[in-house]
């Protein structure tokens, strides 16, 4: 079969490799589909210090099951199937006390197991033991499920972020993910969303899909200004960051609303993760600020919900859709901000 492998920073290749066979308690599934995301460009580029080449890419994955292991039930052949990225032990005390995306034993399919960029792929047992393989509902296509991981960690930030009924919600930052957040704060009632980006062409593409109430462009408007006529002074509810800029974390602050609530849902880079907070800000005008770090698996079961009733379509955002041969070619598409979503069909 053909897969896509990591062996190096620079060096990816589409090759050959054996068919796998699941051992008794996994199962085998032939890929359908497996989008793209940032985070593999990123891989790419600079490798991770969980990968351990060679490695098969991609985690965002969805197909169809084709064998089960002779101690698996509750699968056949035939069964389409959606399968977690982040796979928590299910053991350690964040577990047991309900907090698996911060799993300190975490696992992930793509980096210390092969992953999606390959025509069959083993889904171990580490995703069965924490019912991380889940059943893509009636109606939802395969490309649309592999949607579903980076929805459920969008899922997951605007749980811990409380966005809401009322809410006016600011998210920077216009590729896959700021698009999946404002379509969601939409589903969770806000009132108003706001989409802020650097780039004026990535911002209009976006915002043409997902239609915010209003497209702020940084590069030609004052951010925090726009927020704060737009909202008569008063500022957003919840202003979430899906870029990786300190510089749109430090404004967060000076554009939310008293009692408001910030998101830090896009990760900073290693060699610069140190931001300046207003402590008294935070502080008179209480305000909270939040982390959010991937999905559980039962954001994942939610996020297949989501996208099966309407109420966060994403077939729309997947605006490229590629062979596995074209897998490589993906990776520009990503890295020059030609497309929200790139999906891999092997």
């Amino acid at each position: 079969m053909k897969v896509l492998t990591f062996h190096a920073p620079g060096d990816v290749r589409i090759e050959d490799a054996p068919e796998p066979a699941p051992g008794p308690a996994d199962v085998k599934i032939r890929v359908k589909a497996c989008s793209t995301c940032g985070t593999d460009v990123k891989i790419y580029n600079h490798g991770h210090h969980h990968i351990v080449p060679p490695r098969v890419m991609g985690h965002e994955i969805a197909g169809e099951v084709v064998e089960v292991g002779a101690d698996v039930t509750g699968w056949a052949p035939g069964d389409r199937v959606q399968v977690i990225a982040a796979i928590p032990c299910g053991r350690c005390g964040e577990c047991r006390r309900g907090h698996m995306t911060v799993c300190s034993n975490q696992v992930s399919m793509g980096y210390h197991f092969d992953g999606g960029f390959a025509e069959y792929m083993v889904v171990p047992h580490n995703v069965l033991d924490v019912d991380g393989l889940n059943r893509i509902p009636d109606g939802v296509s395969y490309a649309e499920a592999s949607v579903a991981e980076p929805l459920a960690c969008v899922l997951n930030g605007q749980n811990l972020a409380r966005v809401g009924d009322g809410d006016d919600v600011v998210v920077v930052g216009s590729g896959p993910i700021g698009c999946l957040h404002v379509r969601l704060a939409r589903a969770r009632g806000a009132a108003r969303v706001f989409l802020v980006d650097l780039n004026r062409e990535r911002l209009d593409l976006a915002a043409d899909l997902v239609r915010p109430d209003a497209a702020i462009c940084g590069a030609e408007t004052d951010v925090v200004d726009a927020v704060m006529k737009l909202t008569e002074g008063r500022g957003a509810d919840v202003v979430i960051t899906a870029a990786a800029s300190g510089a749109a974390q430090e404004q967060a602050l000076q554009m939310t609303a008293r009692q408001g609530r910030i998101s830090f849902f896009g990760g900073l880079p290693k060699d610069k993760p140190v931001v300046s907070v207003d402590s008294n800000v935070v502080h008179y005008r209480e305000l909270t600020i939040v982390g959010a770090n991937g999905s559980s698996p039962a954001h994942n079961k939610e996020a297949l919900r989501l996208i099966a009733s309407g109420a966060v379509p994403v077939a729309d955002l997947i605006t490229h859709r590629l062979p596995l041969a074209d897998a490589l070619d993906a990776f520009g598409i990503v890295a020059r901000g030609e497309a929200i979503k790139v999906t891999i069909e092997p």
